[in-house]
């Protein structure tokens, strides 16, 4: 196997989602309502605790916030002593993240509300049969046969935008390491292509919010709010899918893999957010991260400055370049006569420029030193430098 996974951990984390059954509908929403109502305590607390004005003003943590709460449980029906415990945690570790003295409110109704979630420990969940066992409960749930042999971790249950109910469960699964047939490819990130390879391959814009705007109009013009929100459901669905089936063939055929550092959210400020939220690069990027984990790949995020202008075979910044040349989609080279592919060359370029950078998210950093700016050498004086464009 290659070297640059020699340190990969043969261990790793994954997320199991499964559908629960509609009958635990009713309970888990009463339970989230209880939930909600143990993590504002906690909010409201906290806040008090970080905001007075003597010698007693203290920043809370996960144990204090557990003292505090402890033999709450008389005052609920639903939850019990370790899923207070579990909320109190993880407030305190999502307030430390945020660096924030206090959370949003979770809201329990009206048109705000907040979406249900109840945490849980690992020992909260038990298997019953063809069923699972949460505070007194029994759940039955979708595809429960991928729950065989696995022991999982801390997790909890989690309610869409449409209502229905998930179980997440973080198990540990074994990387199984194989040797890809190919050694490496860059991957330039786009609108008109979502993702093209430096070997030619493309992953076309689906244009989902597009395909389903007249029904969602329709829907939202009728007042079918549940509608509405299946149909964002179905878009997102297929994005999901086809950004799925992308990498999971990119991770199957080459060892390391690179990819541009376009920002999706800084273009989401613009006049082309639309097209830029529904190309996915940021879950495309995730997709890529974790499944090369799980394939002991080698996955980096380098910079792509420049990688549209300028030429993969001899490095000239010959390439179009301002606005009106992101019409041009293909060229020329007036230096070595070479005919390129605006796409194709900008991944050839991301490429080779993984092994001239420091990387900025892979299982190593390169062991290149040569600093960004002086990865291409600038062949004519006088012309400006330009950002990769889509």
């Amino acid at each position: 196997m290659n070297s640059d996974n020699a340190l990969m951990p043969a261990l790793f984390i994954r997320t199991l989602r499964l559908k629960v059954c509609a009958e635990a509908y009713p309970w888990l929403s009463a339970a989230a309502v209880e939930v909600n109502e143990v993590f504002n305590y906690c909010n409201e607390t906290s806040f008090k605790a970080a905001t007075r004005t003597d010698i007693k003003r203290k920043w809370m943590s996960g144990f204090d916030l557990c003292k505090l709460t402890a033999g709450a449980t008389e005052y609920f029906d639903k939850i019990g002593a370790d899923t207070i415990q579990s909320i109190c945690n993880h407030y305190a570790q999502k307030r430390y993240a945020a660096h924030r003295l206090k959370l949003r409110w979770r809201v329990s109704r009206g048109a705000r509300r907040s979406l249900g979630w109840i945490p849980f420990k690992a020992a909260n969940i038990k298997r019953k049969g063809i069923c699972l066992r949460f505070a007194g409960k029994h759940f039955r749930v979708f595809e429960r046969e991928r729950l065989e042999g696995l022991k999982w971790q801390a997790g909890c249950f989690a309610q869409d935008a449409v209502g229905d109910w998930w179980l997440c469960l973080p198990v540990e699964v074994q990387a199984e390491g194989t040797i890809a047939p190919y050694e490496a490819v860059g991957i330039d990130l786009g609108l008109k292509a979502i993702a093209v390879t430096s070997d030619g391959e493309r992953l076309v814009a689906g244009r989902w919010t597009q395909a389903y705007a007249q029904k969602l109009a329709s829907a939202q013009r009728r007042g079918h709010k549940r509608q509405a929100k299946r149909i964002h459901r179905k878009a997102a669905r297929c994005r999901a899918d086809a950004l799925h089936k992308f990498s999971t063939e990119i991770v199957d055929r080459y060892q390391k893999i690179v990819v541009g550092d376009v920002s999706s959210l800084k273009l989401a400020k613009t006049r082309i957010a639309k097209s830029v939220l529904d190309s996915g690069w940021g879950m495309f990027k995730n997709f890529l991260d974790y499944k090369s984990q799980q394939a002991a790949r080698t996955f980096e995020v380098v910079n792509e400055r420049n990688t549209s202008i300028t030429c993969s075979t001899c490095g000239a910044f010959s390439g179009p370049r301002g606005v009106n040349g992101l019409t041009v989609r293909s060229w020329i080279c007036r230096d070595c006569g070479e005919s390129h592919d605006r796409d194709v060359n900008a991944a050839r370029n991301i490429l080779i420029g993984s092994r001239c950078r420091t990387s900025m998210r892979g299982n190593e950093p390169s062991s290149w030193l040569i600093p960004p700016s002086n990865a291409y050498r600038v062949r004519e004086a006088g012309i400006e430098t330009a950002w990769a464009a889509a």
